[in-house]
This record gives structure tokens, C-alpha cells and sequence, in this order.
């Protein structure tokens, strides 16, 4: 048993364990709507900071290889994969969820319709918040996020990575300027740091303990603690400390699933996959399914631990119909797309010049 080395590291497609991290953090979530006050010591509303940093580590990641595999980054490529990763999912439940409130004649007092534009211009972290479609307001974050980020590695991949690195923590720090509103930009840019630390030789020596098979579990126990007394660390510094600190966590923990051990065999069992793999649809999902319960058997009405259950079974059910129906066939349009744009233009490079007119 021993650390991954940084070969190892780079030869990794594939990392199963965030669908295992993915799967915690959507059930959190569902739990901070459903479970009731009961279980408020869960704080299931920290699903969303675990999101932010596994994001923000997976872009930057894949951002980062293909630049050393291509020598730099293709930013269409890169927009073209978000928008049919994202959009295409996200306005399909939006979608059901107004079908859903117009038949029932309730657009308007629903606060929906006030909300829309919002919805539209991925700006809902500016609206009041809708129970129906509130939750979506970290897509609002994630895409604004997704449009600048790529820009600032594109136009730094000359610099040094330990140049990024000091650079990514000045706009970290310069977030503390604009809290609370950019509190979640500093989750997602711990994640982006991490990326950056782990793809550098120098950076990954740094981190390499933390991929020991065996450093996971103390380190999910840390995670667990901070949450379950998060109503006591709240005071620290009014809780910006305490948010790092949980990102912090959050983003050791990703590197510590990073290999093979006991925690990460769990995060990587068929039912943890199943349920990360459509965490996103799940997650946009989950109140269109607590009203279908609750309006088929009012019993589930009622938060509790059962109605929260219940709710993602419904949730998973619905949420595996998108992941298939919506989700993979427009990935794989994406996809299709790019090799068509890159077929284009390797006929372009390589069409004969035109012949130079001969003049007599």
C-alpha cells in the first residue's frame, strides 16, 4: 500500500471515485429540503460546496491535459462540450417543471413567470428563489465560471505553473473584496488550485501523501465533523473560515479517492455510480419529484426521513430517463461536433495550395 506517483496520476481517465463523491453530495442536498428540522444537524446544504470543489477540480484537470497533450487549449472545443453537457438537461426539466405548473394554471402565482428571465440568462443567483427551480441558482455561479475561466487559462499557458498557481491564489484573494456573493467562485477556484497543484510535478510531491490508500478515511471523518457541528464553527471569522475550511476538506478529500483503498472501493460500488452518474439531473430534478410524491400519496407531504427516501428513488427514476434520454445523446452530439470541426479543419490544412497564375 503505498502513495500513487505522479505517472500514475497523469495516466488516470477516468475518476470513479468522484461519482461516489457526486452520489454523497446530491443525497445531502435532498436531505436539506426533505429530511425536515429534525435532521438539520446533517447541514445537506454543504452537498453544494463539495459540487463546486469536484468541479472546479475536473474542469481545470481536463483543461490543463489537454493543453499538454495539445499545447494549448481549444476554447471552442471547450464550450461546445459545457453546452451540451449542461444546457440541454437544464431546459428540459425547466421545461416539465412550467408544463407541469401551467396545467395546473399557477405560472404567474408560482413566482416562475417574475422568475424566468433569471432561469434564462443562467443569472439565478440574483432572483429571490423559487421552491420549484431554486436550487438551480449554482448553475447561475458555474456558468458565469465556465465562460472566464477557460479565457484565463488560455491566455497564461506560457507562464510557468507555479506562476498560475500564485495567480489563481491572488484572484482567490481577491474574492474576500466581493463576499458573500463570491464565496462560491472560492469554492470552485480551491478545486481549480488543486487541479493545477496535481498536474505539477513539484506540486504533486507536495500532495502525494494525501493519495496513501488509507488517507481518505481520516480525512472524510474531518469532512463529516466540520458539517455535523457546523452551528458551532459558524462564529469563526462569521463562517468565511469555516467555508474554507470545508472546501479545504472537500478538496483533500478528492485527492485522497485519487487511488485504491477502502473508502474509495465504497465511493466506486455500482449503486454510488449509478446515482453520481445522473447526480446532475438529479439535483435539478428533486423538487419536481417531492411534488409528484407528495401529490400522488399526501402522507409523503410531510419532511422526514422517509419522505426524503422516497423522494430519490422518485428523483433517481426521473433523473435515469434524462441521464438517457437527454443527457448521453446530446453529449454524444457534442462530441460529434467536435471530431466534425476537427475534420474540417485538417482538410483545410491540408488542401494544395492554388496555382500561381504565370504571366507572359
Amino acid at each position: 500500500m503505498r502513495p500513487i506517483s505522479h505517472a500514475d496520476y497523469l495516466a488516470l481517465r477516468r475518476f470513479d471515485s468522484l461519482d461516489g463523491l457526486r452520489a454523497i453530495a446530491a443525497v445531502l442536498v435532498v436531505f436539506s429540503h426533505y429530511a425536515g428540522p429534525r435532521y438539520g444537524w446533517l447541514h445537506g446544504f454543504l452537498g453544494v460546496d463539495l459540487f463546486f470543489v469536484i468541479s472546479g477540480y475536473l474542469i481545470t484537470t481536463l483543461a490543463l491535459r489537454e493543453e499538454g497533450r495539445n499545447g494549448r487549449i481549444s476554447l471552442t472545443e471547450f464550450y461546445i462540450r459545457r453546452v451540451f453537457r449542461i444546457l440541454p438537461a437544464y431546459f428540459f426539466i425547466l421545461g416539465a417543471i412550467l408544463a407541469v405548473i401551467w396545467l395546473r394554471h399557477e405560472y404567474t402565482a408560482s413566482g416562475l413567470r417574475a422568475e424566468m428571465p433569471y432561469y434564462l440568462t443562467f443569472t439565478q443567483e440574483l432572483a429571490p428563489g423559487n421552491w420549484w427551480f431554486g436550487q438551480s441558482w449554482t448553475l447561475g455561479i458555474e456558468q458565469k465560471f465556465y465562460v472566464v475561466w477557460p479565457l484565463l487559462l488560455a491566455a497564461t499557458f506560457l507562464l510557468r505553473p507555479g506562476t498560475r498557481v500564485l495567480g489563481t491564489c491572488a484572484l482567490m484573494a481577491s474574492t474576500f473584496f466581493l463576499l458573500p456573493y463570491a464565496s462560491p467562485y472560492l469554492m470552485i477556484m480551491i478545486g481549480c488550485l488543486t487541479a493545477m497543484l496535481l498536474h505539477s510535478p513539484r506540486g504533486f510531491r507536495f500532495l502525494r501523501p494525501l493519495t496513501h490508500p488509507l488517507a481518505a478515511i481520516p480525512i472524510a471523518v474531518a469532512v463529516f465533523a466540520v458539517q455535523f457541528n457546523l452551528n458551532n464553527l459558524w462564529q469563526w471569522k462569521g463562517g468565511l473560515l469555516t467555508v474554507i475550511l470545508y472546501s479545504v476538506l472537500c478538496a483533500m478529500l478528492v485527492i485522497a479517492t485519487l487511488g485504491k483503498g477502502p473508502l474509495q472501493w465504497v465511493l466506486q460500488l455500482p449503486p454510488m455510480v449509478f446515482i453520481g452518474e445522473r447526480s446532475y439531473s438529479l439535483y435539478l430534478i428533486h423538487n419536481l419529484a417531492g411534488f409528484t410524491l407528495a401529490s400522488t400519496i399526501p402522507r409523503f407531504a410531510e419532511h422526514s426521513f422517509r419522505t426524503t427516501l422516497a423522494v430519490v428513488a422518485v428523483a433517481l427514476l426521473m433523473s435515469d430517463m434524462v441521464y438517457r434520454w437527454v443527457e448521453q445523446p446530446m453529449i454524444s452530439l457534442g462530441r460529434k461536433l467536435i471530431v466534425a470541426l476537427r475534420t474540417r479543419k485538417q482538410a483545410k490544412a491540408t488542401e494544395p495550395a492554388p496555382p500561381v497564375p504565370v504571366t507572359v
